[in-house]
């Protein structure tokens, strides 16, 4: 199966330009033979950059307000059809699709980091929201649930995928491993030092493939008006470099995007490796111990109100 990472910039903060983003590299991913195309975390419309590059917990602050504000007018709304073009563009392509979104909730006032399962036949079969934001994500992310920790089939071949730094959770991995995929989706903001060493960690723990997505954002990508802006660039013009890999389940780089570069990186995996791989171990087969150790996953999709008429 050809695989592909993709390692581009968003049009930040912009939802239909960077989904115009998002098909464009899906109609060169399927010139390609791709038959799994997979994007950073929340590639539409942006991971949120201007919590750590700048004073972001500072309490009441009017520009902090502000930028959230832009952040939740170019998140997804999965309900209003926001991905129908993508949804359209796979089933055109034949491609299974894993894409990172800030999605916007149900009450229109707060957003989850949620990794979107896009089947070419049957459209959106997926929705992951992350179940813990990290460090600053905190003050944008809403708190996610396990209703999206499903494991889905591709040509006969389970797929599994998590958000950023879910894939150093290690329930959260042992709940996919059960599942039985032979690849993993892991995206990310962009980060070959934080991505590199988990996306081989995971290979070799899962025994399986492992297929890593960063971004790249440099300060050309944050549009002129965006009230953090300035304050941003006093640390610099780089706040995204990337990251990107694949990785077979010995461990071993398949492929490996060069850092801050915008790029699609390919792979053609020999999914006989995996089995190979589990010969003599197999984390949630002949090696685990259901006896001794157990697993629950609540697969409840949480609302704040449950409404009964």
């Amino acid at each position: 199966m050809k695989v592909a990472a993709v390692q581009l910039a968003p049009a930040y903060l912009d939802r239909e330009a960077t989904i115009d983003v998002v098909v464009e590299a899906m109609a060169e991913a399927a010139h390609e033979g791709a038959r799994l195309v997979v994007f950073p975390e929340t590639f539409v419309s942006g991971y949120p950059s201007f919590v750590d590059f700048s004073d972001a917990s500072t309490f009441d602050a009017p520009d902090q307000k502000a930028a959230f504000r832009w952040y939740l007018d170019a998140a997804v709304d999965l309900a209003r059809g926001d991905l129908d073009r993508v949804v359209v563009a796979a089933s055109e392509f034949g491609q299974f699709v894993y894409l990172g979104i800030v999605e916007r909730s149900t009450s229109g006032s707060s957003v989850y980091c949620s990794l979107v399962a896009i089947d070419p036949a049957d459209g959106i079969v997926g929705v992951h929201r992350k179940l813990k934001p990290t460090y600053g994500e905190r003050l944008v992310w809403a708190d996610g649930d396990g209703a999206g920790l499903r494991a889905h089939e591709l040509d006969g071949i389970r797929v599994s995928g998590l958000n950023c730094w879910e894939n150093w959770m290690p329930l959260a991995r042992a709940a996919m491993y059960a599942q039985g995929p032979s690849i993993h989706v892991s995206v990310w903001p962009g980060s070959p030092a934080i991505v590199h060493d988990n996306a081989r960690f995971v290979a070799q723990e899962g025994r399986l493939f492992v297929v890593a997505a960063g971004a790249v954002l440099r300060a050309e990508h944050i549009p002129d008006g965006f009230p953090l802006k300035a304050e941003m660039l006093t640390h610099g013009d780089r706040f995204a470099s990337g990251g990107s890999i694949i990785v077979a389940p010995d461990g071993v780089v398949l492929a490996e995007a060069e850092k801050h570069a915008e790029t699609i990186l390919y792979a053609d995996l020999d999914l006989d490796l995996v089995a190979e791989a589990r010969h003599n171990f197999d984390p949630s087969g002949h090696y685990s111990r259901p006896d001794v150790l157990g697993l629950t996953v609540d697969r409840t999709r949480r609302s704040p109100a449950t409404f009964v008429d």
